[in-house]
């Protein structure tokens, strides 16, 4: 069974498997970028390219879907994620 998923910037579905998925660990609040199975939250998925990681990061978009503080740190974290 494929999984559809909407990217939190530009609103595409589609499989999971080609998104980044962000998710705020219930348990300690952190935003953790691909977590495994096991991280238990709040999650939000991405395209895997700089202007969807941009304009999710534009007025905010990202952390109102997560339900997080903002973290400067975050948009540099996926971007070093995306080039690896």
């Amino acid at each position: 069974m494929i999984i559809k998923r909407k990217c939190a910037a530009c609103g595409e579905i589609k499989d999971r498997t080609e998104f980044i998925k962000i998710t705020r660990a219930a348990d300690t609040g952190e935003i953790v970028i691909a977590p495994d199975s096991k991280t238990v939250g709040r999650s939000a998925y991405l395209c895997k390219n700089e202007n969807c990681i941009k304009t999710a990061f534009k007025k905010d978009r990202l952390f109102k879907v997560l339900k997080a503080r903002k973290d400067s740190s975050l948009q540099e974290r996926i971007e070093k994620f995306i080039d690896e």
